[in-house]
């Protein structure tokens, strides 16, 4: 570390030595860049009759300029690049077939080039051929270029260069050509019969039978392709429709359980037995249900008492009733119940009474999430007045200040 930071002091002390002693040295000179390499700008202290003036000056000295020979070479050697840039995919210039590259500049020299030609309908100011032209002109038409050669830095500096070009129609391959001689027929066909409402098609070309028919289209394959993919949805739309419903169901039995376990605890203490009050919870729902409406829970506890009326055991019936419903709450009323005919009724009043306490505990924890989830998804409702509210209130007082 102490060697490193030594190295850097004495570089240091090196570097401000020779830039001071450079910056007493006069300035007589100023090299020029050669040419196309641009100007240099060069930061100076000024000193009048020994007093240094608070402000540097900057000097910006041009480029070398060529000299009047010297410009003459650079037009001839960019006149010499210029051919072989131009010709593009072509040969030569005697025979394009394909676009020119015009270009605009000359790599490596300091010349902006532009053109001028005498036959736009063949070729366009970009070196880009007319298709429809070039066809009319089968044996090759000749087409005049003009290239004026600018010095970037003094546009007085010009060179005139002309040149010119034969241009054909572009070659075809066998197919494209085949193409091209029946687009050829229709279109001498169409021209016809312009005045014809129907527009008939050749069937034949230079003793060649021309079939013309309709693309295959492929929308059966679309179908086929779309019916998976449909059945695929709609097996997923009923899945989740399913999760819907049994988590509509649940949360119905879980919000009819809290009233279930308060009527058994009261249907016990006025000394009822366990299936006498179970017989008549099912009777006042099943003359209630038209009210009420379908409720699950109590679907379920009507189950269970067919089941014992036809001859399953009580102990069995609640079992199933647990299992049916699937809810941990349930499948432990089941248990007490089971446990109740097992040793008897001693003290069963008292758990389903702290049951029914914990019951109507969870259902109010119950409530309070789905009230914070029902916040949650009014966020966004929120976010959308909150952009009107917005809206209404900027856009008048921007109207205003603009009046």
């Amino acid at each position: 570390m102490a060697v490193i930071l030594a190295a850097a002091a004495a570089l240091a002390a090196a570097l401000l030595v020779s830039d001071k002693e450079e910056s007493a040295r006069p300035v007589t000179e100023i090299r020029r860049n050669d040419y196309g390499k641009g100007s240099v700008t060069r930061t100076l202290k000024v000193i009048i009759d020994g007093k240094e003036q608070k402000a540097p000056m900057e000097v910006e000295v041009e480029e070398k300029r060529y000299t009047e020979e010297e410009m003459k070479q650079v037009f001839q050697k960019a006149v010499q690049k210029l051919e072989p840039l131009i010709l593009g995919g072509n040969r030569s210039l005697d025979e394009v077939r394909t676009d020119l590259s015009l270009v605009t500049e000359i790599p490596g020299e300091p010349i902006e080039v532009s053109w001028e030609l005498d036959r736009y309908d063949l070729i366009n100011i970009y070196g880009e051929l007319n298709e429809k032209g070039t066809a009319e002109e089968p044996e090759g038409a000749l087409v005049n270029l003009k290239a004026y050669l600018t010095y970037t830095e003094d546009e007085s500096m010009q060179a005139l260069e002309e040149m010119s070009v034969r241009v054909y129609p572009p070659k075809l391959s066998g197919e494209e050509s085949r193409r091209a001689r029946v687009l050829q027929a229709i279109a001498e066909e169409e021209e016809q019969s312009r005045e014809k409402d129907v527009l008939k098609l050749p069937d034949e070309i230079e003793g060649r039978k021309i079939v013309l028919r309709n693309p295959d289209n492929p929308r059966g394959w679309y179908v086929l392709a779309v019916g998976p993919v449909i059945c695929l949805l709609l097996a997923g739309l009923q899945r989740q429709n399913e999760q819907k419903e049994k988590e509509d169901r649940e949360r119905q039995m879980m919000l009819d359980y809290p009233e279930i376990m308060n009527k058994f605890t009261l249907l016990l203490g006025a000394g009822m037995t366990v299936k006498k009050a179970w017989e008549k919870i099912v009777q006042d729902y099943e003359r209630q249900k038209e009210g009420v409406g379908l409720r699950y829970a109590y679907e379920e506890m009507a189950v269970a008492y067919r089941e014992m009326q036809s001859g399953v055991t009580e102990a069995e019936s609640y079992e199933r009733f647990g299992r049916r419903c699937g809810l941990k709450a349930y499948r432990r009323l089941a248990s007490l119940l089971d446990q109740n005919l097992r040793k008897g009724t001693k003290g069963l009043a008292e758990l389903l009474g702290a049951e029914s306490i914990q019951a109507f505990e969870d259902r109010k924890a119950a409530a309070k999430r789905r009230g914070e989830e029902a916040g949650t998804k009014l966020l966004l409702p929120m976010f959308f007045m909150l952009a009107m509210v917005l809206v209404i209130v900027i856009i008048p007082a921007f109207l205003s200040i603009q009046m």
